[in-house]
């Protein structure tokens, strides 16, 4: 059975005036579906690029990415956006909310873009606020909400629109240490039982200990492949 996520000899190079940069080279990666994965590595080691590509918001230079059994590495700008409409949700570390509106709203905009109805968009991002614990606060602003709080929104905005995989950069970055758990404490629970496959991207350990699996990457290559059973400690 084929991975939900297939990378055969991907490339990607940049060019800087004169300068090539190889910013992947030959990643060889599959990733199944309900997989909890933490991409490691230091800046510039190649993790933000491998994430940009896997969630169809960039395009590889040159080697075969499959999304679900789709050819998805040299996708028309259209279909690439449908993709990440229907099948993926981001969660990134400055949490990305537009601030004149609030957390239902926030919550809503995925749905906005399929055209459902204002009713139905209401109904679903309530639901999902209630799933990561905001529920009440629907009517709330950004800047009446911590940063906890707002990335809990986000991850709500992520999953309103069922995304089978979730792509998190890097999203405790801006949170102290006790939201840093409780966010890390949300996603490993919509792993463990909505079965959404979730690759996250960070450079803290701690962090990356929540995730089944760890890729760690060095000049645009992955270096370490390793599987394990996440700490009992911070999965609770």
């Amino acid at each position: 059975m084929a991975g939900l996520i297939v990378c055969e000899a991907i490339w990607k190079i940049y060019r800087v005036g004169d300068v090539e940069v190889q910013a992947l080279r030959d990643i060889n990666l599959t990733i199944d579906r309900g997989e909890f994965v933490a991409v490691m590595g230091t800046s510039g080691s190649g993790k933000s690029t491998l994430m940009n590509i896997l969630g169809c918001l960039d395009q590889p230079t040159r080697g075969r990415y499959q999304l679900d059994g789709m050819d998805v590495g040299t996708a028309k700008p259209d279909v690439l956006a449908e993709i990440r409409n229907r099948q993926i949700g981001f969660v990134f570390q400055s949490f990305n909310l537009i601030p004149r509106t609030s957390a239902l709203e926030n919550a809503q905009l995925p749905l906005f873009y399929r055209g459902v109805s204002i009713r139905e968009q209401r109904k679903q991002a309530a639901a999902a606020l209630q799933r990561v614990g905001l529920g009440g606060r629907e009517q709330h602003y950004p800047s009446q909400l911590s940063g906890g709080q707002q990335q809990r929104v986000a991850i709500a905005r992520a999953l309103v629109g069922t995304p089978s995989i979730l792509f998190a950069d890097e999203p405790t970055g801006n949170l102290d240490t006790a939201s840093s758990r409780e966010i890390m404490g949300i996603l490993a629970q919509l792993n463990r039982e909505d079965g959404i496959t979730i690759i996250l991207v960070t450079h803290e350990s701690d962090i990356a200990s929540y995730a089944s699996r760890e890729l760690v990457m060095k000049d645009g290559q992955v270096v370490q492949d390793v599987r394990r059973t996440p700490h009992l400690s911070v999965v609770q």
